[in-house]
């Protein structure tokens, strides 16, 4: 019998992650479900984790930030209803494979990581997987893309006590931003949708998110109320 590469097992674990993981909990937008069975997970994360690249959980990055378990990846991804036209500012680049599935669903990404290590990674990542349509920045995420540009979708990677007012602003008129709400144990996944009225807000379900660090964020010792 010939043995399977290590290359090959890789790839037939994520085709097993879409289908066990992704298609069986309802995620139906078959682009999401054609990226996720594309981008290798296995890149993200530590030589030393990836016998568990596509294991149902989240996995640690360095710097108290870890990468979301492929399920929440593929749920965020399908609510913000991204296509080529897009332009999408994420909040919180971390490993950057989040970044990557957005970036081979829309026109182009433009994401703002506070901690330079993750950034500089990130971007090493990409570039060796030939990711070009990203634009990246370090600093404050929560105060918005520095030249106030508008997107068509807005993704926060990171909870926070409520959505950000620069975000809300930065959010073009008909477009979406999903971001996990609430305290550091008790948090609420939801779909926000800008109308020419107002805001119109969607729970799509509870989750855990490390806090999201920043002026209209959380502080690093923050217990969960509002600075």
């Amino acid at each position: 019998m010939q043995q399977i590469n290590e290359k090959d097992k890789l790839a037939l674990q994520r085709r097993q992650m879409v289908q066990m993981q992704l298609i069986t909990r309802g995620i139906s937008d078959q682009s999401v479900l054609a990226v996720m069975g594309e981008i290798p997970r296995e890149k993200f994360i530590s030589a030393l984790l990836q016998s568990q690249a596509y294991d149902d959980n989240p996995l640690p990055i360095g710097d108290g930030q870890t990468i979301s378990q492929p399920y929440i990846v593929a749920l965020m991804t399908e609510e913000l209803r991204v296509n080529k036209k897009c332009d999408i500012l994420e909040i919180g680049t971390g490993s950057g494979y989040q970044t990557a599935i957005l970036a081979k669903l829309g026109r182009q990404v433009y994401t703002i990581e506070r901690l330079e290590s993750q950034s500089l990674n990130a971007q090493l990542i990409l570039k060796e997987l030939n990711i070009t349509n990203v634009d990246f920045q370090v600093g404050d995420g929560t105060c918005g893309w520095s030249d106030g540009k508008e997107f068509d979708r807005i993704i926060i990677t990171a909870a926070a006590p409520y959505m950000p007012e620069p975000l809300a602003k930065q959010l073009k008129v008909g477009g979406f931003a999903v971001i996990p709400i609430g305290a550091e144990f008790a948090q609420e996944l939801m779909l926000i949708e800008k109308k020419a009225d107002g805001f119109k807000s969607k729970a799509i379900c509870g989750c855990r998110f490390v806090k999201l660090i920043g002026k209209f964020g959380y502080t690093e010792k923050d217990d969960g109320k509002r600075i």
